[in-house]
Formats: C-alpha cells, structure tokens, sequence
C-alpha cells in the first residue's frame, strides 16, 4: 500500500491502525512494544510519521508527568476503514477524536494499555498466544433483562491463550484498572458488582454471561496512581470490604485478584505478585487454578 507520490506505507499499517482503533491511544513506546520489539523509539517514531502522513493515524501531546511520551497516537477513519477492509476488526469502532485522545481519560487508558503488553510480554516469552489484539476496553455486561437492571463495563477484557503439553487452554480476565482517584470504598463497590453479573439471569434463567464467554472470566485489578506502600494499604483495604460485600460473599466462584502496576510490569503475570480476595495470605500468579491447587 501507498500514500500520495512517493510516500512509502509499512506493509504492517493496518495492524497498527487496527491497534490504534482498538486500543484507543498508544504512546509511541507503546506501539514499539506491541509491533516492533526491539527496534529504537526513533524508528517507530518514523514508522508512525509515514502513517500520520498517509492519514491512517494522527497524534497528540501528552500531558503526562516529565519524561513521560510526548505523542500519544490515535486511529483515523482512514486508518480504522483500512484496518477493517483487511478483515483485522468484525466492525467500524468508535474512534477518538483529537479532543478525546488529550482528554482526561488518556491516562486511564494507557495505563490500561500498559497493563495487558505485560501479559503480551509474557505470551512472547512462554511461546504462548497474546497479540496485539488480544484485548479490548470498555466492554458491557449486563446486569439483568430491563433498562433499569444496569451494565457493568470491564475496563477491558483479555483473552490469553496458554499452550501446554497436552492441551490449549483459553484465560479469559476481566480488567480493573485503579488510578487511586476512586474512594476505596467504591472501588470494592465496584468489584463486587461483578457478583451480580455472574448471577445475573436471563429470561429462562440461563446466566446471562454466556453470551459472551464459555466459563466466567476473574477479576484483575492492577493497581497504580500513587507510592507503592500507598497502593499496599489501598489494596489490604479493598480485600477487606470486599469480603465483607454481600454481592461479593454471595458468589463464591467469582475470583478477584490486585497486583500493583510496577510488579506487573517488572515481574510480568506469571509471577506471584497477586493478592486473591478470597484467600489473601500469601502472593500468587494470575492463574486461578493456583488458588484452588
């Protein structure tokens, strides 16, 4: 594919378009980390001016703290039309605009981003299958049959592929990303709604999830936004009114687990950095089978 005279567009533009689509915003290191690992910031900072230049992507300043990306990347219509004509998306996203993309989400959003490229950087190491769309935002569940009933909105929804000896085992993980900006209170509150969700019933009683999983996914809430000592005490806090929640305490399959962002990112899933709600003693990986075994 080419742009106008002799502009040059990477064979990979739809996928980093169809990336910027779903994925909302990306920093440059983000995008490196996604689609070209181990190439220099500078080199993707190039990859991504021939797209702008072509029109499949645009950017915007980041208002982050110093010597945080100063572009933050979004998809064009352009850009998410060539995605979607390569068969890379099922449908036309909702896509940001130049307003949205600096707008007061974009922290939230890329530190929702940042989130799953760990557990990209795990599938990469473990030979496992996590890609770049292997994880979308903002996903509805809803809480019952009428309007009043409720939506509960995943901040994202990852879908991890383990590949064992003997079998393929699908995780699928409900993400909560916490800025420390909610009270801890409604954060637990928030949590537990997932409670309602996996009892949440349909007209012939059938649960209402299983429209859109096979099994009903955990709970990861990856917590950041302050000093780790301060995000500890948030997360002893959370576990304890969740264990006192009765939408929690009422549905004890449900499994919801806190990690802190940094561990995340340094120590990847995989390893025990996690606090399970129910059984909060000792540190454990993101797998739930641990928890049971």
């Amino acid at each position: 594919m080419s742009g106008a005279g002799k502009l040059t567009v990477p064979v990979a533009s739809g996928e980093i378009a169809a990336s910027l689509a779903q994925h909302r915003v990306l920093s440059t290191p983000q995008l490196g980390a996604i689609h070209f690992p181990g190439r220099s910031s500078r080199w993707v900072q190039s990859v991504m001016a021939r797209l702008a230049e072509a029109g499949l992507a645009a950017y915007v300043p980041s208002f982050g703290a110093p010597g945080a990306p100063r572009r933050l990347w979004y998809a064009t219509e352009r850009g998410a039309r060539v995605a979607l004509e390569a068969g890379l998306m099922e449908s036309m996203p909702g896509l940001l605009d130049a307003e949205a993309a600096a707008g007061p989400l974009q922290r939230h959003t890329l530190a929702v981003n940042d989130s799953a490229l760990a557990f990209l950087r795990a599938a990469r190491e473990r030979c496992d299958e996590f890609g770049p769309l292997s994880w979308h935002h903002e996903v509805p569940h809803r809480l019952g049959r009428g309007r009043r009933a409720g939506t509960v909105f995943a901040d994202a929804v990852l879908t991890y592929v383990r590949l064992t000896d003997s079998e393929v085992v699908v995780e699928q993980r409900f993400l909560e990303l916490d800025r420390a900006t909610l009270s801890v209170d409604r954060l637990a509150a928030e949590l537990a709604r997932y409670g309602r969700l996996l009892r949440a019933e349909g007209r012939r009683g059938e649960p209402l999830w299983r429209d859109q999983y096979p099994d009903f996914p955990s709970v990861l809430c990856v917590l950041t936004g302050a000093s780790a000592a301060a995000l500890r005490r948030r997360r002893d806090t959370a576990v304890a009114l969740l264990q006192s929640n009765p939408h929690f305490a009422e549905a004890p399959e449900l499994s919801v687990r806190f990690c802190l962002a940094e561990d995340l990112a340094e120590r990847g899933p995989f390893a025990p950095i996690f606090i399970d709600a129910r059984e909060s003693e000792a540190p454990v990986s993101w797998l739930v089978e641990e928890a049971q075994g």
